[in-house]
């Protein structure tokens, strides 16, 4: 299970509030990083021909307070129990990530690695 912050959702919700109707919000794990994999949050602009929003045969949709959540099969394994929330400080916001399965992260905190 993956848990939103309030700020994260009304972050979220606000980014979203500026994209198409029919965007995605996605979540994955791409290798790379200074620790080995990082976060990627991005808006996924995937439709049918009829316009409804879609996902690949490969895509679990978790809806998390309220917000349709979509996560490749592959990213799941490394973000099962993560926490994200969304804070502000001086040098601006940004949202943050707790992984209970990582075993290092970097400074900026959103490259981690695992044990394999």
């Amino acid at each position: 299970m993956i848990h939103l912050s309030p700020a994260a959702v009304n972050e979220i919700r606000r980014l979203k509030s500026k994209q198409p109707s029919n965007i995605l919000f996605r979540l994955r794990v791409k290798s790379g990083g200074c620790a080995d994999w990082f976060y990627d949050l991005a808006f996924d602009t995937t439709v049918n021909s009829e316009g409804d929003r879609t996902t690949q045969a490969i895509d679990t949709v978790l809806e998390l307070q309220g917000i349709p959540v979509v996560i490749d099969s592959e990213s799941l394994d490394y973000i099962n129990g993560l926490s994200i929330d969304y804070s502000e400080d001086l040098m601006g916001g940004g949202f943050r990530f707790q992984n209970p399965q990582a075993i290092s992260t970097c400074s900026c905190g959103n490259s981690f690695s695992i044990s394999q």
